[in-house]
C-alpha cells in the first residue's frame, strides 16, 4: 500500500487539509490499493485558512520598509504614503484572517413543527481580480483576502504600470503556506484581463479601474451570467459652509485633493464653497498648495510625487488649460514642473482653479491628478445640488459646525462614502467601501460585506 500525492505546478504535494481517502480493490474490499489526498482549499476549515493570512501579515510587516520603497519606485507616491499603504495591507490580511472564524450563517425559526432551518456559505470556485496601479498592494489584498478566506481560488491581474507590489504580496502568501494554484498572478495589459473575464471557469470578477473598461467588464460578465463587482472612480465634492473652520477645511481639501498626487478614486476634485467665504477659503487653499514640496517620493520632506507616466501628466495639464479657456481662473499651479531633478519625471504642480461652473468639463469628469476646482454656492441647498450634479457618487465631504446640515448631508448626498469634517479620501479597511451611480456596481468591497460577493448562500431545511 502506498500514500500518493497531488501533482501541482510540477511538484508532488500533499493535501492542504491533511485528509486522505482510500482506494480499494472492488473485487476484494480488504485490498487497500493506496491512500490519496483529499484536496480542496475550500475543504480546509476557514479558521485554518485564516492562519495563512495571519502568517502572511507578519511576513509583510517584517518587510514593510523594503516593499514601501519598491512601491515608491514603481508608482511614485511618497515614501510615507507607501509605508501607510503597506501598513494598511497588513491590517487587511489580519482582518480577513479573523474572518475565518466569523463566516457565520443564521438559524431561522420555521413555521412548521420539528423543522430546523439554517444558512451556510459556500465559495464560488475560481474568481478573477483586476486591479489598478494607484494602490498596488492594498487593492490586490482587499480583493484577494476575502476571496481566499471564503475558500475560493483567485486569478489576480495587477496593472502593468505597477505590477511589482502585487507580486510581492503573492510571494508572501505562498511563503505563508498558501497552496500552489490557490492564488495565481497573471501579468499583462487589457488583453490578459479580457482573457480572465471571458474564461468559462471564472465565476466572478472584481474590477477596479476606468468607467469605460468597467462597462465592458460588466457586459462580458452579463453575457456569461457570472457575478461582477466594479469600482470605477468618482468626482468627489467637499462642501465648505460659511460656519466651517476655514483653515481646517482648507487642510481637509488639501489632503484629499493632492495626497497621492490626486491619483485616488476618493480624491476631492471639487471644493464647493459657500459664496460668502469662497475668497477667504481660496486664499488659504492656494497658500497651502504653493507651500507643498513636489519631488521624487524617496526624498525626505516630499508632499507630492509624480504622475504615473508622461501621458497622464500631460492629460492633467491639458484638462486644466481647457478649464481656463472655458472661463476658470488658475489660482495656483497648472503646469508641468521640469527644473532640475523634476525634469527626469512626470511632475505637475498642485493646482487650484477658481470660478469653476457646473457646465465645465473639469467639474464633471475625473482628472485623477493634483487639481482642486473651487465652485461657489449660494447656500447649503445650492451646494448640495451642485455636489449631486455629476454622474459619479463615490465619496463626499462636508465641512461645517452645524449638526443639522451634517445630518441632512449624510441623508441626501448621492455617495456611498460620506465624511463630515474629514478628507474624502480617508477610508478604513474594516467597513464597507463603494459608491453609487456610475462609481460602483455590485456588492461592497472591504469590511464583512466583502464576503457576500465571494460566497453563495445555501438555505438548509431539516426535519427531525
Amino acid at each position: 500500500m502506498s500514500d500518493y500525492l497531488n501533482l501541482i505546478a510540477g511538484q508532488w504535494q500533499p493535501s492542504v487539509t491533511g485528509r486522505t481517502f482510500e482506494n480499494r480493490n472492488p473485487a476484494d474490499e480488504g485490498d487497500l490499493v493506496g491512500t490519496f489526498p483529499q484536496s480542496s482549499w475550500a475543504a480546509m476549515p476557514a479558521p485554518k485558512r485564516g492562519d495563512v493570512l495571519f502568517k502572511a501579515a507578519n511576513l509583510l510587516e517584517a518587510r514593510a520598509d523594503a516593499i514601501a520603497r519598491e512601491m515608491t519606485r514603481e508608482e511614485g507616491k511618497t515614501l510615507p504614503e507607501a509605508r501607510g499603504e503597506v501598513g494598511r495591507t497588513v491590517n487587511i490580511l489580519r482582518y480577513y484572517g479573523g474572518e475565518g472564524a466569523r463566516l457565520f450563517g443564521r438559524v431561522i425559526p420555521s413555521e412548521r413543527d420539528r423543522v430546523f432551518m439554517h444558512t451556510l456559505r459556500s465559495p464560488l470556485g475560481v474568481v478573477g481580480a483586476i486591479t489598478p496601479w494607484n494602490f498596488p498592494i492594498a487593492i490586490p489584498a482587499w480583493k484577494s483576502c476575502p476571496a481566499l478566506i471564503s475558500g475560493n481560488a483567485v486569478v489576480l491581474k495587477p496593472s502593468e504600470l505597477a505590477p511589482l507590489c502585487a507580486t510581492r504580496l503573492a510571494e508572501i502568501l505562498v511563503e505563508a503556506g498558501l497552496p500552489a494554484g490557490v492564488l495565481n498572478v497573471v501579468h499583462g495589459s487589457g488583453e490578459a484581463g479580457g482573457a480572465i473575464v471571458a474564461h468559462e471557469h471564472v465565476r466572478a470578477i472584481s474590477f477596479t479601474g476606468s468607467e469605460a473598461t468597467g462597462g465592458k467588464v460588466a457586459e462580458a460578465c452579463g453575457r456569461r451570467k457570472v457575478r461582477v463587482q466594479l469600482e470605477m472612480g468618482g468626482k468627489n465634492p467637499t462642501i465648505v459652509l460659511a460656519d466651517a473652520d476655514l483653515d481646517e477645511a482648507a487642510g481637509i481639501v488639501l489632503n484629499a485633493a493632492f495626497g497621492s498626487t490626486g491619483q485616488r478614486c476618493t480624491a476631492t476634485s471639487r471644493a464647493i464653497v459657500e459664496r460668502s467665504v469662497v475668497e477667504a477659503f481660496s486664499e488659504k487653499l492656494v497658500a497651502k498648495a504653493r507651500a507643498m514640496k513636489v519631488g521624487p517620493g524617496l526624498d525626505a520632506g516630499i508632499d507630492v510625487g509624480p504622475s504615473i507616466n508622461a501621458a497622464h501628466a500631460d492629460r492633467v495639464v491639458t484638462e486644466v488649460a481647457a478649464a481656463a479657456s472655458a472661463g476658470a481662473t488658475v489660482l495656483a499651479g497648472g503646469t508641468r514642473l521640469t527644473e532640475g531633478v523634476l525634469g527626469k519625471g512626470h511632475f505637475v504642480a498642485p493646482t487650484v482653479l477658481g470660478n469653476v461652473t457646473p457646465q465645465m468639463t473639469i467639474a464633471q469628469e475625473e482628472v485623477f491628478g493634483p487639481v482642486a476646482a473651487v465652485m461657489p454656492a449660494d447656500d447649503f441647498e445650492h451646494a448640495l445640488a451642485l455636489a449631486n450634479d455629476v454622474r459619479f457618487g463615490l465619496s463626499a465631504t462636508i465641512c461645517t459646525r452645524s449638526l443639522s446640515h451634517a445630518l441632512q448631508f449624510a441623508q441626501r448626498i448621492e455617495a456611498g462614502l460620506v465624511m463630515v469634517n474629514l478628507p474624502s479620501a480617508g477610508v478604513e479597511y474594516q467597513v464597507a467601501f463603494g459608491g453609487s451611480k456610475a462609481s460602483s456596481l455590485g456588492p461592497r468591497e472591504q469590511g464583512p460585506e466583502a464576503i457576500d460577493f465571494y460566497t453563495t448562500l445555501k438555505t438548509v431545511y431539516m426535519k427531525y
